[in-house]
């Protein structure tokens, strides 16, 4: 019975948010390392590979996030610091 719940633990782990962006893009190089190194059994790779593939997607959003909101500022009230007042 426990082989049944184990899944539902790592998906649980795999879908966890990193504490920050820095923290999510750190977990992602070593993961990246760990599994470039050959290093890593093979019943583990396919987690470490669902976290990985979780973290990015994570990452890439809050870019996205971060590039629109700048976008919005940019267009309200920010200016070109070329332009003169």
């Amino acid at each position: 019975m426990t082989k049944a719940a184990a899944p539902s633990s790592a998906s649980a782990k795999a879908q966890a948010l990193p504490d920050s962006y820095e923290a999510g893009l750190q977990e992602l190089e070593q993961l990246v390392a760990t599994l470039e190194s050959g290093q890593m059994p093979l019943a583990d790779l396919l987690q470490a590979y669902q976290r990985g593939s979780f973290l990015l997607s994570h990452c890439r959003g809050q870019l996205k996030a971060v590039e629109a909101q700048i976008q919005v500022l940019e267009a309200g009230s920010l200016k070109s610091w070329n332009d003169e007042a």
